[in-house]
């Protein structure tokens, strides 16, 4: 009789591990039943991060691209319709930070380019001088 309780409190303590599933045994707080399965959860774990800061990083150059290719080389402002940045798919959604000016409105950068809705229609495009 005192196996079965034994038996039982093994199974409700028992763990199983994290990345494949098998049961294991060991310190209270441990996760993986082996150094190979934590590594390789972390090597996952990584590769995901790494696949999706890519995929966002491919989004902002382009964006930048875009707004080089309307702004040319020397200029330092320039004011456009929304439907030239729409044709060129331009990702709104995508900036590397931003700032709110002192009238409220919301300044957006991609990299060293600052956009500012202007009006419905209309896009304020700067470029930051690097010196």
């Amino acid at each position: 009789m005192s196996s079965d309780i034994i038996s039982s409190s093994l199974k409700r303590h028992q763990r199983l591990c994290r990345l494949c599933k098998e049961p294991f045994t060991g310190r209270s707080d441990k996760i993986f039943c082996s150094a190979t399965c934590k590594a390789m959860y972390h090597i996952k774990l990584n590769k995901v991060t790494v696949d999706a800061a890519e995929r966002i990083d491919k989004i902002l150059h382009r964006n930048r691209s875009i707004l080089l290719e309307i702004m040319g080389k020397n200029s330092k402002q320039k004011k456009v319709t929304r439907a030239i940045l729409d044709r060129k798919k331009f990702h709104f959604g995508y900036i590397t930070h931003y700032h709110i000016n002192t009238q409220n409105k919301c300044i957006n950068y991609v990299y060293d380019f600052s956009w500012m809705i202007f009006s419905d229609q209309e896009v304020v495009i700067q470029r930051k001088s690097i010196e």
